[in-house]
């Protein structure tokens, strides 16, 4: 039996899923995610957050911090919506790279590093960018691919195509 057709009996075919309808899961993930890590930011106060750009460094740090808490707040809704996403997810892919190369790149690529285990449980050092290169990547998807049938901009194609057709 060639192996090709031993792999083939525990392979798992694809959904029959209308085309379009992969970006749900990665916008909710990815929306939900970006609005999180905002809301932390603004939560904490965020003299805290443009403290760490100050100390790493980054210039017109109050700038940055502020630009950075907006963008993850209203492009974690954009995409969570549907919204404008290929135009949403240029600054949000700006804020990944600046992240992954001032903050992130120098903890190497995992972003789980156990330190130590004790009484009080697991301890972590400094996560990598991992995480960063998984959040680009669905990104990208979303902007060359669209935000699907199951959103607004899903929801407003439909309706100018409606209207065009009607005429």
């Amino acid at each position: 039996m060639p192996k090709t057709n031993f792999l083939r009996k525990f392979a798992i075919a694809p959904l029959p899923l209308p085309c379009g309808w992969y970006a749900l899961p990665l916008r909710l993930i990815v929306g939900y995610g970006f609005m999180e890590h905002g809301y932390a930011k603004l939560m904490h106060g965020p003299g805290v957050f443009i403290g760490i750009l100050h100390a790493i460094g980054l210039p017109f740090a109050d700038f940055f911090g502020w630009a950075t808490i907006v963008i993850e707040l209203l492009g974690g809704l954009m995409i969570l919506a549907g919204a404008l996403v290929p135009v949403a997810t240029i600054p949000m892919i700006v804020v990944l790279l600046v992240a992954t190369f001032t903050v992130h790149l120098p903890n190497g690529f995992s972003s789980i590093k156990l330190m130590s285990y004790d009484a009080a449980g697991a301890h972590f050092g400094q996560p990598g960018y991992e995480t960063d290169m998984l959040y680009l990547a669905a990104l990208i998807a979303l902007c060359i691919g669209g935000a699907g049938p199951l959103s607004l901009d899903g929801w407003l194609s439909r309706r100018r195509k409606s209207i065009n057709g009607s005429k």
